[in-house]
């Protein structure tokens, strides 16, 4: 059985500063044998990362669009940001990749109109997504985004997952999936769908040190 955290930053993301050493180490103390590594606009820290990890380690990216962050699971080549949602799913789908919905209700980093009644810009995307994130440790809890995510998950027979969002090597574990092994992007689907949610709610002290990385690589570029 694998104890998965779905959504995890590195130092390549530009707001963390979390070296690849330090995921690792934290992993291991956690029991977390399984993770998604989903920096901003790029796959080399999960490329670099799986040469070392004594662990599953997905190679994942999250894509900033016009309507917010679209997550690919399972890529080879890395994405550009900037591009619209469309073609971010359109290029995932290229490399037979999963979609992923992170954090969809945020109030804060969701998709755009998703809280507008009816959200039926989230309900034009659905047929194109594979997998929701209902639970977030870093959301802000304004407004239940993850009841949100998981009720919109079920109405429209998608997949559900969970993750820390961590971008400092303390929130590792906050929020993972347990499920079965798996070998390939069909065998993790099954897997996913027989998986278990797990965690909780970040003290929201935990985007201090983003927003400061975040500033001091615009500071120091």
């Amino acid at each position: 059985m694998l104890k998965a955290d779905l959504h995890i930053h590195t130092e390549y993301s530009f707001d963390s500063a979390m070296s690849l050493e330090s995921i690792i180490q934290r992993c291991l103390k956690a029991g977390i044998n399984c993770v998604a590594i989903a920096d901003h606009g790029t796959i080399e820290g999960a490329l670099e990362l799986k040469k070392n990890a004594p662990f599953e380690v997905i190679i994942a990216e999250e894509i900033l669009t016009p309507l917010g962050e679209i997550m690919g699971l399972f890529l080879t080549e890395q994405i550009p940001s900037g591009i619209s949602a469309k073609e971010a799913i359109t290029r995932i789908r290229a490399q037979k990749g999963l979609v992923c919905l992170p954090h969809p209700f945020d109030r804060f980093r969701g998709i755009k109109g998703a809280n507008n009644n009816g959200h039926q810009v989230l309900k034009g995307l659905a047929p194109d997504i594979d997998i929701v994130e209902v639970l977030n440790s870093r959301v802000f809890p304004l407004g239940n985004p993850d009841k949100k995510a998981r009720l919109f998950a079920e109405e429209h027979g998608l997949l559900c997952s969970a993750g820390s969002d961590a971008h400092t090597s303390r929130e590792i574990g906050h929020a993972y999936v347990e499920l079965p092994e798996f070998r390939s992007v069909e065998e993790f689907r099954t897997s996913l769908a027989r998986g278990h949610i797990f965690g909780h709610h970040a003290c929201p002290t935990v985007h201090i040190p983003t927003t400061w990385e975040a500033l001091r690589r615009r500071l120091f570029k």
